[in-house]
């Protein structure tokens, strides 16, 4: 299968497409979300993952803790959680401290979810770098990071850390 090249464009390149970042890192995230795809199946969304795995870290955070910890707005993150719900995975129920929002809960079957898709995360992290040595796929994580930090503000939902609690 013949790759683009990163170099400029010449008559045997398909295009100067790949050498655009935002253009790259959309074809990035297309990889990502098919490969997780393949090794998930049904069992769950990668937003629904994001959600699962930051609440297992994050025990009875408000919804909109959450929304701001997974990086997306309020009303997305709200219906997945109702959706998770509805499966059984997690539970929501009014916060002691402030009765306008719901504070969130795995369930043992949103816990044994997550141990279910490990190994399908391994894989899926396998994948994506195949084709890196090591030193390059810790460069790159670097890189991408730091990217997604001093890029932050620029998101229609940033990530933003819980306020204490």
């Amino acid at each position: 299968m013949n790759q683009p090249s990163l170099e400029p464009h010449s008559d045997s390149q398909p295009t100067d497409l790949y050498i655009q970042p935002g253009h790259l890192l959309r074809r990035a995230h297309q990889i990502a979300a098919s490969i997780f795809h393949d090794e998930m199946g049904q069992l769950v969304t990668p937003v629904q993952y994001a959600i699962l795995r930051t609440l297992r870290e994050h025990p009875g955070i408000d919804q909109v803790s959450l929304a701001g910890l997974v990086a997306m707005d309020t009303s997305t993150a709200a219906s997945v959680a109702t959706r998770l719900e509805e499966k059984g995975l997690l539970t929501r129920h009014v916060d002691a401290r402030n009765r306008r929002q719901r504070a969130l809960h795995l369930t043992d079957e949103g816990r044994t979810l997550l141990h279910q898709v490990e190994s399908g995360i391994d894989r899926l992290h396998h994948r994506l770098f195949a084709g890196f040595s090591e030193a390059e796929e810790t460069q790159f994580m670097v890189l991408l990071k730091k990217l997604v930090h001093v890029n932050n503000l620029q998101s229609r939902a940033p990530f933003a850390p819980p306020k204490d609690r």
